[in-house]
């Protein structure tokens, strides 16, 4: 996949990419498949693992070498017929957007964002998927019931009801975990506070405060501003 480098840090060798299809994917020094300059804006070629860009080299390395290249004066680029600069990511006009929905959310927490403990997620995202999770949980719940009801099973155990509850539970348990990490970071916390969610009694609440902390209005080390949200 192509992309454009939105961020670099030399000196703790990690960054962030934007990615053609419009998500954003964060990546480190040992992820480069040769030593390059990874300026702001330097268009990459890499390969997609989850929220992750993987084997990452600039696709504009060649071209740059070229005499030719070298000799062309900058305001070529706006010449009639020239090749325009492909731009990636949220912030460029004519790149792809991911929508930023409910359900969107709540759908690509459970396609791409599966096992994605990386990047930033709003407190949109995170009410979205809250919101479609419950409502969903409770279609299974209908479903089950229905099935038991027609099988006879309320003298005893309601086992499909059960069994079915049970699936979509642990099922949605990693999108869920990723998710909760995300809105960490968006607010600048790490990852590992998620981790107060087994203190007996307020574990919950902690993790419910955290959910409703506004998004860090500005670029953290986890990742630029979601899109949608407003900055200063």
């Amino acid at each position: 996949m192509q992309g454009e480098v939105l961020h670099y840090d030399e000196d703790q060798g990690f960054g962030f990419i934007a990615g053609a299809d419009g998500n954003r994917y964060t990546f480190a020094r040992e992820n480069l498949r040769r030593e390059a300059s990874m300026a702001r804006g330097t268009a990459v070629e890499f390969q997609p693992a989850g929220g992750r860009a993987r084997d990452v080299f600039p696709i504009r390395a060649q071209t740059a070498s070229s005499p030719a290249a070298t000799a062309a004066p900058s305001h070529t680029v706006n010449a009639p017929g020239a090749r325009q600069q492909q731009h990636f990511g949220r912030s460029a006009e004519s790149s792809p957007t991911a929508a930023t929905g409910l359900w969107d959310y709540f759908w690509r927490a459970l396609i791409e964002n599966y096992f994605n403990f990386a990047g930033r997620a709003r407190r949109k995202e995170y009410w979205g998927y809250c919101l479609f999770w419950t409502v969903a949980l409770i279609a299974v719940v209908g479903i089950g019931l229905f099935i038991d009801d027609a099988m006879g099973n309320f003298d005893e155990l309601p086992a499909v009801t059960v069994g079915l509850c049970g699936t979509f539970v642990l099922a949605t348990i990693p999108p869920w975990i990723g998710l909760n990490v995300r809105r960490l970071h968006d607010i600048g916390l790490t990852g590992w506070l998620f981790l107060v969610v087994f203190i007996p009694t307020i574990g919950w609440l902690i993790i419910l405060v955290f959910a409703l902390v506004p998004t860090q209005a500005r670029e953290n080390q986890w990742g630029p501003v979601p899109a949608g949200v407003k900055t200063a």
